[in-house]
């Protein structure tokens, strides 16, 4: 049969490679069999794809931007099947015609019941405990006869096989191919569980018929099921049509772990030479249990892979949002400023900075993301980006925090929206403009230590646009001190309680300190903060700006 590779670009272009060789190289480079220079979301060697015995894998190269199969990131080779949606920078590839042992067909679950004539049921304990006689017809499997060296050879080379590292996706096709040969059946199917449904991840054959009976004694009673005469089984002695291809044999065991079943693996043949025997099913039995507990280790380690590769992303990101904020305050004269940001998970929604206009002109500005870690920091990131085209001397707060505002409403999620604190402060002269956007009040402490709240405010950024904003002024003489600050330092709570620090107590200790350095002083309160929360980590973004007039 015939393959090729469909590729559709982001201009909405296709092409159609016949695949007439092995492999097949995709990626920026020239050196690629398959180049695409001016997709800058690709590598320069991103990914290759494979044919092995009739099968095709792709395999990522190391990409900056990663393979993906049906949306999901590969992390090693990955075995596709046609109409596998493979994603590589803006290209979308699929196989056509892509075959090969495990043909997928569908599975048609019968409604025969589960007979009393020519069947067995086994258990693994009673597998695993037995030495006596195989029982005879109509009977439990669960005192057979010992291992055969036929299977004992069978186990050993299930153990050696399965005790390479191999992704999940080529330990389906494996295990199958092992159960098959393991009792020399002619088809098969793997199946597992996939969000509570039962999801084929292997066949050998096509046009499958299985018993929900069987399917349900399996899955609920940990139960391995021989049928060794279709036609002499009571239940499906009326019902051969329904099995299909003339089965005349069939076994169906559960992929057990200790704790529980993951899906089941079921093997027939249309031989009435070879029909399946109890040796068979206990020997099936044991080889799915060992299969189980591999598949299980390997989805942990992959989980474990998968969650390396987002920690490495965050801490990228992380690294990223750092370097947008401020490394250290600029020294302005008649100033002592100083910032502080911790984020509640390795990134976050909490935003300062800085903004040096010139003759005098300092703007400060301080925000929170609704919301925690990454969509919350994307949004963040957005803000910033915002804040430095739009801001400037020659504009108010009030106008400056409007064209955010319309900026962003166009653009913002539902569930989503941002505070904002903005001020101008003449370094000179003191005079600072104002506008706040749904944040915490900023707090205005004197040098005699008279203190007032700044509540004067306007609607959140990014929910309902053109509602307007206004300025406010005050003058800051030497030795007062404007605080802002992000929820995430009034609601810190206690340990073992509900009890939040307050905007109170943060008051207080900014009047205490008020004499000393902006720095001292955003020290203060991440002590004091320590000693409220004993230490235990954060639940929200830490954010806070201190600017005094000296």
């Amino acid at each position: 049969m015939e393959e090729y590779l469909n590729i559709k670009a982001a201009d909405g272009s296709n092409r159609r490679l016949e695949m007439s060789g092995d492999k097949v190289s995709l990626g920026r480079s020239h050196e690629n069999d398959l180049s695409y220079p001016d997709d800058i979301s690709l590598s320069r060697k991103h990914m290759v794809l494979e044919r092995t015995e009739d099968r095709w894998y792709v395999r990522d190269l190391g990409s900056k931007n990663g393979t993906r199969v049906n949306d999901t990131l590969i992390v090693d080779r990955f075995r596709i099947q046609a109409g596998d949606r493979i994603t590589a920078g803006h290209l979308v590839l699929s196989l056509e015609g892509a075959g090969g042992p495990s043909t997928a067909g569908d599975i048609i679950w019968d409604d025969a019941p589960l007979g009393t004539g020519d069947t067995i049921v086994a258990s693994l304990e009673g597998v695993l405990a037995s030495d006596s006689s195989s029982p005879g017809k109509g009977e439990r499997a669960d005192s057979p006869a010992p291992f055969t060296n036929e299977a004992v050879s069978a186990l050993i080379r299930a153990g050696r096989e399965l005790a390479q590292d191999r992704p999940l996706n080529e330990l389906f096709d494996l295990i199958l191919d092992l159960s098959i040969h393991a009792v020399k059946a002619e088809r098969g199917v793997l199946m597992t569980f996939e969000d509570g449904e039962l999801v084929p991840r292997g066949f050998h054959g096509e046009g499958f018929r299985v018993s929900k009976a069987v399917r349900d004694k399996v899955i609920n009673e940990k139960a391995s099921i021989l049928i060794r005469d279709v036609t002499a089984d009571d239940a499906f002695k009326a019902r051969v049509s329904l099995l299909g291809h003339n089965i005349r044999t069939v076994i169906a065991v559960p992929l057990q772990t200790d704790e529980k079943v993951i899906g089941l693996v079921y093997v027939d043949s249309s031989s009435m030479a070879r029909r399946f025997a109890a040796n068979d099913l206990n020997l099936l039995t044991v080889l799915a249990n060992v299969a189980a507990i591999r598949i299980e280790h390997e989805r942990l380690a992959e989980v474990e892979q998968n969650e390396r590769i987002m920690f490495r992303d965050l801490e990228q990101a992380a690294e990223i949002q750092s370097s947008l904020l401020p490394l250290k305050a600029p020294t302005i004269a008649g100033l002592d400023l100083a910032g502080y940001n911790a984020a509640c998970k390795t990134v976050g929604g909490d935003y300062y900075d800085y903004l040096e206009f010139g003759d005098n002109q300092v703007g400060l500005i301080l925000g929170d993301v609704a919301g925690k870690g990454m969509p919350a920091a994307l949004m963040m990131t957005g803000l910033q980006a915002r804040v430095e085209v739009m801001a400037d001397k020659d504009v108010t707060p009030a106008k400056t925090v409007a064209r955010l505002d319309r900026h962003i409403s166009t653009k913002c999620p539902q569930n989503r929206f941002i505070t904002l604190f903005y001020c101008v402060v003449d370094s000179a002269s003191g005079d600072m403009s104002f506008c706040n956007a749904g944040h915490n009040p900023a707090i205005l402490v004197r040098a005699d230590g008279n203190y007032e709240l700044l509540t004067r405010s306007g609607t959140v950024l990014g929910i309902l646009p053109e509602l307007g904003y206004e300025d406010s002024s005050l003058n800051l003489a030497a030795g007062d001190m404007v605080v802002l600050y992000s929820d995430g330092v009034t609601e810190a709570v206690k340990l073992g309680t509900e009890d939040e620090f307050g905007e109170d107590r943060l008051r207080d200790l900014v009047v205490q300190h008020r004499n000393q350095s902006a720095e001292a002083i955003i020290q203060h309160v991440n002590d004091a903060l320590q000693d409220w929360t004993q230490g235990a980590p954060p639940d929200d973004d830490i954010t806070m700006l201190v600017a005094r007039k000296v």
